[in-house]
């Protein structure tokens, strides 16, 4: 049998952490290696324990969210787990290596595929999070005037499509139709560009798109 996930609880609410950990009990292929109640014992239980995703809370003392998924990014997988469902939280939080961000109310179904699907190196936003970026991203068109950040990068004419589409919130399927390729070819393309932005999946890549005016 393959190791269950192994996942850190951070939040400075003790019931938090308690309903947090029974959602996480009922699955038999998820274990809760510890707590922390605030950033800087996240960074020391991460060191100790090696789990495979961090639950994060964004306000907390000592040491907030944000901060914390900055420091663990390189070593963890990070889900923000938040009752602010606010832009600020949600665009610092992926700037920081966050893999995910999900409100507090999602729901144990979605905390769950959240646990897993950051686990097998997926991202994962809520879908209320979503609708919001998209929105956001699909305010403007790819801009032009900005070949500057992608010759930085050396991306070529059709990576540059894979990501706006992407940033756009399509799936490899539907970029594959919408740019006549397979989807063996979107695939590709997708990993080319993720390796060139020095990113480590799609939700750090529309960041990425974001911050350098692909879209805005």
């Amino acid at each position: 049998m393959a190791e269950p996930i192994r996942v850190l609880l951070v939040d400075d609410q003790q019931l938090v952490r308690t309903g947090f950990r029974m959602i996480l009990s009922v699955a038999d292929d998820i274990e809760v290696a510890g707590e922390a109640t605030n950033g800087s014992q996240a960074i020391e239980q991460v060191a100790a324990l090696r789990p495979d995703v961090v639950l994060m809370d964004v306000q907390m003392p000592v040491m907030d969210g944000i901060e914390a998924t900055r420091r663990l990014a390189e070593q963890t997988r990070v889900v923000i787990l938040t009752t602010f469902d606010q832009d600020d939280y949600l665009f610092d939080a992926l700037a920081a290596g966050a893999a995910g961000f999900l409100l507090k109310n999602s729901g144990p179904e979605m905390l769950l595929e959240a646990v897993r699907s950051v686990a097998q190196g997926h991202a994962l936003l809520s879908p209320e999070v979503t609708t919001r970026v998209i929105a956001q991203m699909n305010r403007h068109r790819a801009a032009p005037g900005r070949p500057d950040a992608i010759a930085e990068v050396d991306l070529t004419e059709r990576e540059t499509e894979v990501l706006v589409a992407m940033a756009r919130g399509l799936s490899n399927a539907e970029i594959a139709r919408e740019l006549f390729v397979g989807e063996a070819t979107v695939k590709t393309h997708v990993s080319n560009l993720l390796a060139k932005l020095g990113v480590r999946d799609r939700v750090q890549a529309v960041a990425w798109a974001y911050r350098h005016h692909l879209v805005d």
